[in-house]
């Protein structure tokens, strides 16, 4: 398998979804019930999705909030995780975000599910303070609880961009 990382093309779509959706497995193995999801949401309103490999086995997705990047969604297929293709994802989100001259990047995660929060801490993520949120980031909050993802404490963190 090739893990190039590359912009997304229409025609990864299907593989985009189906590797969104096994990802998504790792929660319900783990107890976590989440609501369902339709990852052609997320392709549609993503600013921009980056693949990993050939066929597609991990995705990054990003939208601009308050004039900067913010990690929406990052996901490896179980199969082909623990094999650096987050990290490598998550690298290349950071690095084009600092070539634009984004100062920082966000995400909400949970705060206490390993491979969320803890993953990101030792990636370079700290805790947002609340006071330091934009409204942007509020509504994505709000919107994230209308939709019921907030099963577990989750946590908006930030890495800071050199």
């Amino acid at each position: 398998m090739d893990t190039g990382i590359r912009p997304m093309r229409p025609e990864d779509v299907p593989e985009v979804v189906a590797t969104s959706l096994a990802a998504d497995t790792v929660f319900a193995d783990a107890g976590v019930v989440l609501p369902p999801d339709d990852p052609r949401e997320l392709i549609e309103h993503a600013d921009r999705i980056l693949v990993a490999g050939e066929p597609v086995r991990g995705l990054a997705a990003t939208v601009f909030v308050d004039g900067h990047t913010h990690l929406e969604q990052l996901a490896v297929h179980p199969g082909h995780g623990r094999r650096g293709l987050g990290s490598a994802l998550l690298e290349a989100v950071c690095a084009e975000a600092a070539e634009r001259g984004d100062r920082e990047v966000t995400l909400t995660t949970f705060r206490d599910l390993a491979w969320n929060a803890p993953w990101y801490a030792r990636r370079g993520f700290v805790p947002l303070a609340r006071e330091d949120w934009g409204p942007d980031l509020e509504g994505l909050w709000a919107a994230e609880e209308r939709a019921g993802i907030r099963v577990l404490p989750r946590v908006v963190m930030v890495r800071p961009l050199g």
